[in-house]
């Protein structure tokens, strides 16, 4: 049986930060049903937190997130939230848990290093700021054997060309693409990622939170009257 303590480890690095490290690295941390409620749950945590005014989402061992487990592994193991049954249960299920994260007062940075995979592009391209190791890279293989995405940002984040690309291909791109084409905000040698992003959290956490929801919430906004949130 897999608990939430087995697969998510918390840190505050630096004042104002709060750290959760996917802890599944014999597993390339695949988002399992008790993984993806720990995610949330502590993000939840850190949006009630008054001393903490930013979080960052990484994973340990060898890769951010190989996306969802595809083993067999949620056996006996219940969705981590409510959703209605029926059809579709399941890409609405991630969807409200990644819009979830939208939808939080405060930012939230994802910090990718070798690879994110399928869910795992779900998981951080549900955050706020997005940084990579210049040697990471990511993809959504599932379009060439399975299905389309749960959680369809391509084409709202990335723009027509390169979404048609990755939705018609399934490749995998370096973070210097990932850049280019909006999926990520900067690359940085993998030996420097860490630093870099507790140096960016602490710029973040400079800012009240009270203004800091509203800044974050405005850029949301104008997503959403773009059609973003309805696209996806």
């Amino acid at each position: 049986q897999v608990s939430a303590e087995d697969v998510r480890l918390i840190d505050d690095p630096i004042p104002g930060v709060r750290r959760l490290t996917m802890n599944r690295p014999e597993k390339r941390n695949s988002l399992i049903h008790p993984l993806r409620g720990a995610i949330l749950k502590a993000l939840q945590d850190a949006d009630t937190d008054p001393d903490i005014k930013v979080s960052i989402i990484r994973g340990a061992g060898p890769s951010f997130s190989a996306g969802y487990d595809l083993s067999g592994a949620n056996a006996g193991h219940k969705l981590p939230f409510f959703t209605a049954e029926g059809e579709g249960q399941w890409p609405r299920h991630v969807t409200e848990g990644w819009m979830s994260i939208w939808d939080l007062a405060k930012p939230v940075i994802a910090q990718i290093h070798g690879f994110a995979m399928a869910g795992g592009t779900e998981l951080a391209s549900a955050c706020d700021l997005i940084y990579m190791a210049d040697d990471a890279t990511i993809g959504y293989p599932v379009v060439r054997v399975m299905s389309t995405p749960d959680w369809q940002f391509h084409t709202p984040i990335l723009g027509l060309r390169a979404s048609m690309e990755m939705m018609l291909t399934g490749n995998t791109y370096t973070a210097q693409e990932a850049v280019q084409v909006g999926f990520a905000n900067r690359a940085y040698p993998a030996s420097e990622l860490e630093a870099e992003v507790l140096a960016m959290a602490e710029t973040v956490a400079r800012v009240p939170s009270d203004l800091q929801q509203v800044n974050k919430r405005s850029v949301h906004r104008s997503f959403e009257v773009l059609g973003g949130r309805t696209a996806i």
